[in-house]
């Protein structure tokens, strides 16, 4: 065994939107159901002879496939480019899925607010909040939030204590 191949296995992968394993998977299969939930309502909501309830419709099944296209690519495997557009979308900041996720979500419910729209189009919805709570980054630890506030405490104390000489 040579140096690099007792190295490998020392080696961790970081990425760069600091998201946890577990996190990115909740993210995944939100995005999935939320696709499900997409589809099947949209289909729903094309049974309708309301041209805004068709068009919302047609939307949401947009939103499906976009999403199963993003999160689980292997479900679109015999369109050319789904591989390249999971790709590009998986170098996306957390941010920006966030923002994409939740946009597209909302369309349908503006274009024609009913049932059907607000509860097909929340789980869509909620993947987006989750990609965006990601974005906010890690909670920090206990002993440097309590480090931080003992040293505002004793900034406050001076500050008091000039204001206070400087009054009398």
């Amino acid at each position: 065994m040579n140096s690099e191949e007792a190295a490998a296995p020392a080696k961790i992968v970081t990425d760069d939107d600091g998201m946890s394993w577990w996190y990115r998977w909740l993210c995944k299969i939100a995005g999935v159901l939320g696709g499900i939930s997409c589809a099947i309502a949209g289909v729903w909501n094309c049974v309708t002879v309301n041209p805004l309830n068709i068009a919302a419709g047609v939307w949401m099944v947009l939103n499906a496939f976009v999403l199963f296209l993003c999160e689980v690519p292997f479900c679109c495997q015999f369109i050319e480019f789904a591989n390249a557009v999971a790709a590009r979308a998986d170098k996306l900041k957390p941010w920006q899925k966030a923002l994409f996720y939740c946009g597209m979500a909302l369309f349908p419910v503006v274009l024609k607010i009913s049932f059907t729209t607000v509860c097909g189009n929340a789980i869509a919805f909620a993947t987006g909040v989750l990609y965006g709570l990601a974005s906010l980054g890690k909670k920090g630890d206990a002993v440097s939030y309590a480090r931080l506030q003992h040293q505002k405490q004793g900034d406050e104390e001076k500050q008091a204590g000039l204001a206070d000489d400087g009054t009398q």
